[in-house]
């Protein structure tokens, strides 16, 4: 029993591609790549845990018919066993691409489609039969996504430009107000677009502004309708002005 399974193992770590090695890769390219699925669709993101796990049985599939090839046909010392798999990382950028989202000049799934291409090099890597380092790819993958996101959150890394947009009954000649509230909030003015319409004697304001992730929108705009009767007040992007 002890030598059954030792023969296994040998043959798992063997160079050659065998039945019993390409069935390990390929079951254990499945289980790292729906981890990495599962933090990814727990964030609500489309590309989720069989997106994943289909990426990394790819690239794995992929790496051992690059081996196989040559040593089936050409012979062990032979060919160039990189040329399939190399096609791998040219080919996942459209998957990358598909899960990036651009609406209104804010770009979302970048981390999705870094991790999609990620999990392609881990998969190529447990074809490869680097098994230990695949682990602690995939380690690191969830320390990033995890980790350090919640790092980010709690100093607050980072800032965002928007624009608050207001809706004024009044004709607003002096912005000194929305700012000291703005400031309150720790929220940087960087700009302002007036539109006055003495007709019906209101104004629109685009505040350009940049705001941090955590910010309490609502409370902002609370206090910011109190300083003149305000029809409405929406948050937007900096191309949609």
């Amino acid at each position: 029993m002890v030598s059954f399974f030792g023969d296994i193992i040998n043959e798992i770590n063997g160079i050659e591609v065998t039945t019993a090695s390409s069935l390990y890769k390929l079951v254990l390219s499945l289980l790292l790549g729906s981890i990495v699925g599962f933090e990814r669709k727990r964030k609500g993101q489309s590309a989720g845990v069989r997106t994943f796990a289909l990426i990394s049985m790819g690239a794995t599939l992929a790496m051992i018919l690059s081996i196989y090839v040559p040593q089936e046909y050409l012979g062990l010392k032979n060919g160039d066993p990189g040329r399939i798999a190399a096609q791998v990382l040219s080919g996942i950028g459209f998957l990358g691409a598909g899960a990036i989202i651009q609406m209104k000049g804010s770009v979302r799934g970048l981390t999705t489609a870094a991790g999609i291409w990620m999990v392609a090099t881990i998969g190529l890597a447990v074809g490869v039969g680097l098994y230990m380092l695949s682990f602690i790819a995939t380690l690191l993958i969830m320390f990033i996504l995890v980790i350090i996101e919640n790092i980010e959150h709690k100093i607050n890394v980072g800032s965002e430009s928007r624009i608050i947009r207001m809706k004024v009954d009044a004709i607003v000649d002096n912005i000194e107000d929305y700012r000291h509230i703005l400031g309150e909030y720790n929220i940087t003015l960087i700009n302002v677009f007036v539109d006055y319409n003495f007709a019906e004697h209101s104004t629109s304001l685009n505040l350009v502004v940049l705001v941090k992730e955590s910010t309490n929108y609502i409370s902002v705009f609370k206090d910011l309708s109190r300083v003149h009767p305000t029809t409405s007040i929406t948050l937007a992007n900096q191309i949609s002005i």
